[in-house]
């Protein structure tokens, strides 16, 4: 039995993955001010330009688990690959701004699509003895994204015309996207269903995987807990005066994450989930509680360090625990919803905390998410964590 993780398969569905949160990330944090630039919309507007890209990616996801198993993840994953490229193309074309709304919710349903249908082949291709471990190396193409994409989106923003080489550069991504599809090689009546569909299906199992639900949730909560910190960071960082460290926030939350993510995940293949789950859960509490007391730059980057390391690893961990706990035929529909769930509490968490933020300011927002973490403790002894075992 072949137990490697790192086969051409693996690699190249990761690296189209990684070049699709690249592009999202490299637009979201340059798109709003191309917004009011170009059409000269108010801020709120801009910041729907900005989140309308994640309500796509929702609908996305919603869509593909469905499709997956009617179709196969490969082909899914292609049209995926192929509409993006032609949205992609679509920013050139200057006509108002509901156009760029729906450009931008078009091409987040294509992310959701891709996405979903990259992680339900990893999640397939990978040996069950080494699941966690392979899809925390897999989710790490995300963290890299989160790190690179606005780096680069604010790099170029500061040439002339910096928009016409990000939209450029989507173009050439896209298209080196397209080409990474020829070196896959999978078979294809291993990656779709067969099976029928039972009459006795809930309305629910014809959208989501229900078994996955549970874990799900909780992934929600610390989507929402995490939420406020990558979009309200750069405000709390120039209200306590410490823009300088906050620039190096993400780098230090990317590196704690990438060297500890490849060890939470091998050690959940031995000994299961809870393991990981309850120290990772308390160490993004602390980091949380830290990041709202800051007052030095050793403080908030330590807070980025320990909340790469609680909140990154407890990603990868929960996607996984989504798979684990449902037969292969539904891992579409697993990944789905997981992603489902996860986004949601990530992108609506910035708008109903910003709705309060004016009344109590950040650094009490930033402490209340330390009981909402806390409190995900319990709740997930008792939606998953007490019957784990029953899945490794």
């Amino acid at each position: 039995m072949n137990d490697s993780i790192w086969t051409k398969n693996f690699i190249v569905i990761s690296l189209i993955n990684f070049l699709s949160i690249l592009m999202f990330y490299l637009l979201i944090v340059t798109i709003a001010s191309y917004a009011i630039e170009t059409y000269h919309v108010s801020t709120s507007i801009a910041g729907l330009v900005s989140s309308i890209y994640v309500i796509g990616a929702l609908i996305g996801r919603l869509l593909t688990g469905r499709l997956i198993g009617k179709v196969g993840s490969t082909k899914i994953l292609s049209i995926g690959v192929l509409l993006f490229f032609m949205s992609a193309c679509l920013y050139f074309i200057e006509i108002n701004v509901g156009f760029l709304l729906f450009n931008r919710l078009i091409q987040g349903i294509f992310v959701g699509i891709i996405g979903t249908a990259a992680g339900t082949i990893v999640a397939y291709i990978l040996p069950a003895s080494r699941k966690g471990e392979g899809i925390g190396y897999f989710s790490l193409s995300v963290i890299l994204a989160t790190a690179i994409g606005p780096f680069i989106g604010i790099f170029l923003m500061k040439f002339e015309n910096g928009n016409d080489y990000i939209f450029g550069l989507n173009i050439g991504l896209s298209l080196l996207m397209i080409i990474a599809l020829a070196f896959i090689r999978l078979d294809g009546e291993t990656l779709s269903s067969n099976q029928q569909e039972s009459t006795e299906e809930s309305f629910l199992a014809k959208f989501m995987e229900p078994k996955s639900i549970p874990i799900s949730f909780i992934a929600l909560l610390m989507g929402f807990a995490y939420s406020g910190v990558m979009s309200f960071l750069s405000f709390f960082a120039e209200e306590i005066n410490l823009v300088d460290a906050a620039s190096l926030f993400f780098i230090v939350y990317a590196v704690a994450t990438i060297f500890t993510r490849p060890f939470g995940g091998r050690l959940m293949d031995r000994k299961g989930p809870n393991i990981i789950v309850y120290p990772c859960l308390v160490i993004f509490a602390i980091g949380m509680y830290l990041f709202s007391q800051a007052n030095s730059s050793f403080i908030l980057l330590l807070s980025a360090a320990l909340i790469g390391l609680g909140f990154g690893n407890i990603n990868s961990i929960a996607q996984t625990i989504a798979v684990k706990v449902t037969e292969p035929h539904r891992f579409g529909f697993a990944t789905s919803t997981y992603f489902i769930f996860y986004d949601t509490g990530l992108g609506f968490g910035p708008y109903l905390l910003g709705l309060i933020i004016p009344f109590v300011g950040y650094r009490t927002i930033f402490l209340w998410m330390v009981p909402i973490i806390v409190i995900s403790i319990p709740l997930y002894l008792v939606l998953h964590g007490r019957k784990a075992k029953l899945y490794i």
